[in-house]
């Protein structure tokens, strides 16, 4: 199949990749060209802007940054509505806001075009080893038509309901994790302040029943000082005030998500550690 990828960072790259890999065609754009330069050598094609892409594919996935990056990359005059025909579809993998989902859906429709919003959990690691969490949102038969794609890139494919949806199920999974994020953190430092063998205190809890994602994958990273980022913490800060926001407009508190909230706004605003992994956060009790 034809496929266009936009968004070729740290989690966009890896899934590219994959979809190479299963043998389709790619066309791809991102903002820092030389970010796409491994797809290139892997058989991949540039495209100039979001519109080009669009205008050589029938399939067109998106993974950037920020709800603005999103609106940008769609609606844009270069960008991939202004290049989209019928009958073709756009599935956007960005963790965003639920209503800018029901955006891209309404216009998408409203000129023949399909669109799912399929936000991925996982990670670099996910990404890199296919085995992502995808939520979808959108129409049934859409996403039907394109599960199989979803396989070549993930492991635990969902379809929640129509557009937003994904999305919505998105917030629930950073909820989630805001808190596996924080309880790894202090526990590692009660860990250390008790003068504890933190390698034996990982390996103690990760089999018990405190074990999780998070501490299986970011505490051995902590412990090696790795704070590269498989998810970007201002991005999941991002993530964090979108859900925040959804749970006001649902008349939901949500105390223990709007500290995590809080800890990760010292992270990211006064600790300016935005650009480490959501594991830098320890480094901000320092």
């Amino acid at each position: 199949m034809q496929i266009g990828f936009i968004g070729t960072g740290v989690m966009g790259n890896a899934i590219a990749v994959n979809l190479l890999k299963a043998g389709h065609t790619l066309t791809v754009f991102n903002r820092t060209k030389s970010k796409t330069d491994n797809l290139v050598n892997l058989g991949a094609t540039w495209a100039d802007s979001p519109k080009l892409v669009a205008q050589k594919s029938d399939l067109v996935f998106t993974m950037v940054g920020m709800p603005t990056d999103v609106e940008n990359v769609y609606f844009n005059d270069d960008g991939i509505f202004a290049g989209l025909t019928a009958n073709k579809t756009v599935v956007d993998l960005t963790t965003s806001r639920p209503d800018l989902a029901k955006k891209i859906y309404s216009y998408a429709k409203s000129h023949a075009i399909f669109a799912l919003d399929a936000p991925v959990s996982g990670g670099d690691i996910g990404a890199k080893n296919a085995t992502l969490t995808i939520m979808v949102g959108g129409e049934l038969s859409v996403f039907n038509q394109i599960e199989a794609i979803f396989k070549e890139i993930g492991q635990t494919v969902n379809y929640f309901g129509p557009a937003g949806s994904g999305q919505h199920t998105k917030m629930a999974n950073q909820i989630m994790i805001a808190g596996t994020m924080t309880g790894l953190t202090e526990m590692l430092l009660y860990a250390k302040a008790a003068n504890l063998d933190l390698n034996k205190v990982l390996a103690t809890v990760g089999g018990g029943s405190a074990a999780n994602w998070s501490l299986s994958n970011y505490g051995p990273r902590i412990l090696k000082d790795d704070y590269t980022p498989g998810f970007f913490a201002r991005h999941f800060l991002k993530d964090l005030r979108i859900a925040l926001d959804e749970a006001d407009k649902m008349n939901l508190t949500l105390p223990a998500t709007t500290e995590a909230k809080r800890l990760y706004e010292v992270m990211v605003d006064e600790c300016h550690l935005g650009d480490q992994g959501t594991q830098g956060l320890i480094n901000s009790y320092k």
